[in-house]
């Protein structure tokens, strides 16, 4: 049997982690939540997620930083949340893999997390 994939969900608003958690976990993935960029940095040396599930917009340590550290030692596919489609482009840049505005159908975050992982990250293989 195939390990289950594992999702690190990293958003400041509690509701969106519960629901992420109950959604991924009966769509069959393992999730792992913080509320925290710098938990979310430390969580991705340490529980080696098979894709990152990144708000832009939070206290502290915004999504742009996680995501710019997460990139000098990993390439794990991450898709952003964003309410601002500004910011899209300058994820991008910085090494985001795809994005989802914000609010978001759950049904189709799935979707593109599966088609993430189903393409972006065996290119990013070879």
């Amino acid at each position: 049997m195939d390990a289950r994939k594992r999702v690190l969900v990293v958003d400041d608003e509690p509701r969106i982690c519960d629901l992420l958690r109950i959604k991924l976990g009966l769509s069959g993935y393992e999730v792992v939540t913080t509320m925290s960029g710098a938990e979310a940095i430390e969580l991705t040396a340490t529980q080696n997620p098979d894709i990152i599930l990144l708000d832009v917009v939070m206290p502290g340590v915004s999504g742009m930083d996680v995501l710019d550290k997460v990139r000098t030692f990993s390439e794990v596919p991450i898709i952003i949340f964003t309410g601002r489609p500004e910011i899209v482009q300058l994820a991008k840049r910085f090494g985001a893999d795809d994005y989802i505005a914000k609010p978001f159908n759950p049904d189709l975050l799935v979707e593109k997390i599966k088609l993430v992982l189903g393409t972006n990250h065996d290119e990013k293989k070879r």
